[in-house]
């Protein structure tokens, strides 16, 4: 049975899809959810290299995806160009990313247990002997290099399929802003660095004094480090998944 989180006021700032799904499960342990998307995702337009990439998509061993987004965009490029290649095979940087790609009917997918990260799913045994094999990584456009890297050094032959683009969501802070002043404010989630960066620009002056008074509750040691964070009262780790947030806000709720 989860914790009771009765009268928490939680900003949540994924894109809105998620940003709502996981409102409403927190709604169920008795939170307050305050939806403020801190990031937006946004198709990218189609391209020759896009086409080509997916064109040879059934000459790789692996395809990895990198977030959800990556799942819902990339399956419905690769789809676009034809049917998935059955013997192609799939890994994910964590589970949330996994569960989406099982949603989609890929049942093998190879996946971190301990890190949801790039560190993570390089440390796995199938992963360490790819010399010769090709990798095609389904991603947003940018973000980080280290898990190309780490499987060219070993041997791989790696190809992007960027199938979106993560921008800064025009938003007014107001309604956010009034709710902190009465204190119907209690904590805040964060992702990732980059969702960090906007959040703290969108909220301005006004939100980073009340930002100094509450606490920051993020899945990963990566994005507690992030400069943005020290504006914070206090860094939160929760771990990954809806569980692990509703234990930490609970931890948070009982030591108050």
């Amino acid at each position: 049975m989860s914790p009771r989180l009765d009268g928490t006021g939680i900003v949540i700032t994924r894109p809105r899809q998620a940003a709502e799904a996981l409102a409403a499960e927190l709604v169920q342990v008795g939170a307050r959810p305050f939806v403020f998307p801190a990031l937006a995702i946004e198709d990218l337009p189609w391209s020759e290299h896009i086409e080509a990439t997916l064109a040879s998509l059934a000459q790789a061993t692996w395809a990895v995806f990198v977030s959800a987004n990556a799942v819902e965009k990339g399956l419905a490029a690769a789809r676009r160009a034809g049917a998935w290649p059955a013997h192609v095979r799939v890994a994910a940087v964590g589970e949330a990313t996994a569960d989406a790609l099982r949603g989609e009917g890929i049942r093998d997918v190879l996946a971190p247990h301990e890190r949801h990260d790039s560190e993570g799913l390089l440390a796995l045994a199938p992963l360490q002997d790819v010399a010769g094999q090709r990798v095609v990584i389904f991603r947003g456009e940018g973000g980080r290099e280290r898990l190309r890297e780490g499987l060219q050094a070993r041997g791989a032959t790696v190809a992007y399929v960027e199938c979106y683009r993560r921008v800064r969501p025009q938003a007014d802070p107001a309604p956010l802003l009034q709710a902190w002043a009465r204190r119907e404010i209690h904590a805040v989630s964060i992702l990732s660095g980059e969702t960090l960066e906007n959040f703290v620009a969108m909220i301005g002056a006004e939100g980073e004094r009340f930002a100094a008074a509450t606490p920051l509750f993020v899945p990963h040691e990566a994005v507690g480090r992030h400069a943005q964070a020290r504006r914070f009262a206090r860094v939160v780790v929760t771990g990954h998944g809806t569980p692990a947030l509703v234990d930490a806000l609970a931890a948070m709720k009982s030591a108050a």
